[in-house]
């Protein structure tokens, strides 16, 4: 435990510039700086990532690069709920969650609390006295922490077969690390550390469901491909923005799922190899254009949307459908059609009349955002939006506007 000068500087500075903190150093020498440092600027990153942990007082958190790294609350609470249902977590069931790639133990904190045996393995020797004194504190009394190797500690855990299958249900978690032994950041899952892909054989003999988390920048079918065992596949954005990938496996027989979700949205489909028929182009009387969130982007599924939503596509290439009223199951953005004009001088000072000010975004189009905005000699902004594309050999412009109630 630090001097009570040093947990004192830490509690007046929490809100304080951490750059300015650091000059102060001669000025207090009874307060070890660095540890001081890592907690400010701990609590302010988690105060951002994770608001339930800021708010609990006495948590200690590790130095800068392993909470940038960590997840943030929406996530974990993601991964929770997804972990409590893939071992169908009941009162007075056993079942055993082991986080194999412990780290700062946000993700293990969240999940730990639906199983009835839980343990948090992790290497790093640092790490582990911060996450048994957190986990007490978070109240989770059941926590089993080791430090080790998750390889190693792999090895020793019961396998199960045919004849004498598991006693408990057991969900083992991984989040590879994506940096070499240099801290160069890798991609490929063969590089990660430890490596699914030859592991994977090991971690279904020990555990009912592996839930492996993964580079958003991964390509999710190749994934699947190298792993084999997939059942699941998640598509995690936050805020539309792309956040995780995960991958869930079981030995167990069934069609591959995917789940794009993004915030509250959620769309979800069975990958089937039966191919779809597109749904025609036109749509004259549509009044909204929808575009499809960072979750369905990343999954590729825009037929499968074509076909739940009954929505054409503008083209193969946009990526943007057309509705005639708004859906309000739609995963992703809507907007209402106020003016589609082709890129005729004479067309775009009719529809663009009066307009000064818009947001510009292109799909498919031989034009940038911004070049198009200097065209139209826009300013940035506003509450009007402008999708550019192009429809067969005709280049379209959308203006429209944000449907709020949608």
């Amino acid at each position: 435990m630090k001097n009570e000068a040093t947990l004192e500087f830490v509690r007046l500075h929490r809100e304080d510039d951490v750059r300015r903190l650091a000059f102060a150093v001669d000025k207090h020498p009874d307060v070890d700086m660095p540890w001081a440092l890592d907690q400010i600027m701990g609590w302010q990153t988690a105060r951002r990532k994770l608001p339930s942990w800021a708010a609990c007082e006495g948590v200690v958190y590790p130095p800068h690069l392993n909470m940038e790294q960590c997840s943030s609350e929406a996530t974990a609470r993601y991964k929770a709920d997804l972990a409590a249902r893939l071992v169908g977590v009941r009162p007075g069931g056993n079942s055993r969650l082991v986080d194999l790639t412990g780290g700062f133990g946000v993700d293990f904190s969240l999940m730990a609390r639906n199983f009835t045996e839980a343990t948090y393995v992790e290497r790093n020797e640092a790490l582990c006295p911060i996450a048994r004194h957190n986990f007490t504190l978070l109240g989770l009394s059941h926590a089993e922490v080791v430090c080790g190797d998750g390889t190693q500690y792999l090895q020793s855990m019961p396998v199960a077969d045919n004849r004498l299958p598991l006693s408990t249900s057991t969900l083992i978690y991984l989040d590879p690390a994506r940096r070499d032994n240099h801290g160069r950041k890798v991609f490929g899952m063969e590089e990660c550390t430890p490596d699914v892909v030859s592991l994977a054989d090991a971690l279904l003999q020990r555990a009912d469901v592996v839930l492996v988390k993964l580079s958003p920048m991964l390509d999710w079918h190749e994934a699947v491909r190298k792993l084999r065992h997939v059942v699941e596949v998640h598509i995690v954005s936050v805020a539309n923005e792309c956040k995780e990938l995960l991958l869930v496996l079981s030995l167990e027989e069934r069609p591959l799922r995917v789940f794009c979700a993004n915030d509250e949205q959620r769309f979800c489909y069975l990958v089937s190899d039966a191919p779809h028929a597109d749904m025609p182009c036109s749509s004259p009387s549509a009044s909204y254009l929808l575009v499809p969130n960072s979750s369905v982007m990343k999954a590729g599924c825009f037929r499968e949307i074509e076909a739940t939503f009954g929505v054409p596509q503008i083209s193969a290439d946009a990526h943007l459908f057309l509705s005639e009223n708004p859906l309000p199951e739609f995963p992703g953005r809507q907007f209402h059609i106020l003016q589609v004009t082709s890129m005729n001088k004479r067309e775009l000072r009719a529809a663009f009349q009066g307009v000064s000010q818009a947001n510009i975004a292109v799909r498919h189009f031989p034009l940038t955002a911004d070049a198009l905005r200097h065209r139209l000699k826009l300013k940035d902004g506003g509450n009007l939006y402008v999708f550019a594309t192009t429809v067969g050999k005709e280049h379209r412009l959308f203006l429209t506007e944000k449907c709020d109630a949608c």
